[in-house]
């Protein structure tokens, strides 16, 4: 008795065009992102911004950190961090300090009011993050997510380093 051939090969699915996953990448961060200010606004009257702003005070030596710092590790530019700051400082939760070893400089502090106001936010934003990103993930797209996000983040942008890490309050 002979074998029947075999049928043909299912062909293996084409990878996707690498420019196709990067507008979907960036087009799931736009959501994601959305809905996390959605979420703090809603819940705590806390923009995003001021969010990430008040976690990378609080995880900075002496809960302060020079303007310029500050606006590496939120992705500001200076002047849109000056009036994120000064917004900020409005609402009570940081205040501004000349540096003594350089004039031209200024500290962003964390008040204490600003750490209540984050303490009190990071539940709800740990709860979105959860509910619009990590929900979608299983263990093994979350450690291959890891990992391929970290190559990209370390370094392979010539002369870009990125914001500097700190340990702060994570998701």
């Amino acid at each position: 008795m002979t074998a029947a051939a075999p049928g043909p090969a299912a062909a293996a699915p084409a990878a996707p065009d690498r420019l196709d996953v990067w507008r979907r990448f960036v087009e799931a961060h736009a959501v994601v992102v959305g809905a996390l200010e959605a979420t703090l606004v809603d819940g705590r009257a806390l923009p995003l911004a001021w969010y990430d702003a008040l976690v990378a005070l609080d995880a900075a030596p002496g809960r302060r950190l020079r303007m310029q710092d500050l606006a590496d590790r939120v992705w500001f530019t200076r002047s849109g961090l000056t009036r994120l700051v000064d917004r900020m400082a409005d609402a009570g939760l940081v205040t501004r300090e000349r540096c003594t070893d350089d004039r031209r400089g200024t500290w962003a502090v964390l008040t204490p009011a600003g750490r209540t106001r984050l303490v009190d936010a990071h539940g709800l934003y740990r709860s979105g993050v959860r509910e619009h990103f990590a929900r979608h993930l299983d263990d093994a797209d979350a450690a291959a997510l890891d990992r391929i996000l970290g190559v990209i983040a370390s370094g392979t942008v010539a002369g870009f380093a990125g914001p500097a890490p700190g340990p702060g309050v994570r998701p």
